[in-house]
């Protein structure tokens, strides 16, 4: 992922059509408690630091003679957890089988959305029984900058136990996007399209009681598009 010249982000919430809202950022910034049984209006400003380190592994015995000479595999480890396996897009020629920076940015701004929702709702006395966001972010090449993301959009399907509060369950996304800290600190639209459907069954033992073919062809990855090998 390479930077480029910040762009205005907009601050404009829009409410779609039937059950769905579109979200998009706002300039509102929050930091996250680390206490969840804390309240929103109870946190103040504070700074938190993360630390990773990121070692390559993939030196086939020539390093970087050339492009092709060495492979993108690396390991992203954070103290205490499970180390997690990248590599690059394999359209730049890495692993399809591992994570790549891509992924794991548009996974940023999904789960950051979705614990600030879930924090939401357990406040507002609505309770969710499962979540699941088929999240898809566009990247475009650029010729002098590299590249740059130009929009993210999150397509979380929540169930909740009570009808009566689909309504105020679908507004909690618009309120989530603006206290997200991942989607604060992007200069492009995020945008949100939810869908809050009625559990049949609270607690039921399949995680995603609505999973269909239709949700399904939802989460299937886009055919990959040409690139060019840089």
């Amino acid at each position: 992922m390479h930077s480029h010249h910040p762009q205005p982000r907009p601050n404009k919430t829009d409410a779609g059509n039937g059950s769905k809202a579109i979200c998009r950022v706002s300039n509102v910034l929050r930091s996250p408690s680390p206490d969840p049984s804390r309240s929103e209006n109870n946190m103040s400003a504070r700074s938190h630091l993360y630390e990773v380190t990121v070692t390559w592994t993939g030196n086939r015995g020539n390093g970087t003679l050339d492009y092709i000479s060495y492979d993108r595999d690396h390991e992203i480890i954070c103290e205490g957890k499970p180390i997690i396996l990248g590599s690059s897009d394999p359209l730049f020629r890495g692993d399809p089988t591992r994570y790549n920076p891509e992924d794991l940015f548009v996974s940023s701004l999904s789960s950051c959305h979705m614990l600030w929702y879930l924090h939401l709702c357990s406040e507002a006395d609505i309770i969710v029984v499962s979540y699941m966001d088929c999240a898809k972010g566009t990247m475009i090449e650029t010729k002098d900058t590299g590249g740059h993301f130009s929009d993210v959009l999150l397509r979380p399907i929540v169930a909740i136990t009570d009808k009566a509060k689909i309504s105020a369950a679908e507004a909690l996304h618009n309120r989530a996007q603006e206290l997200c800290f991942i989607a604060n600190s992007v200069n492009f639209p995020v945008r949100c399209e939810p869908e809050i459907k009625l559990a049949e069954r609270a607690g039921a033992a399949n995680p995603c009681p609505f999973r269909t073919s239709v949700t399904e062809a939802a989460c299937a990855p886009s055919a990959p598009e040409a690139s060019r090998d840089t």
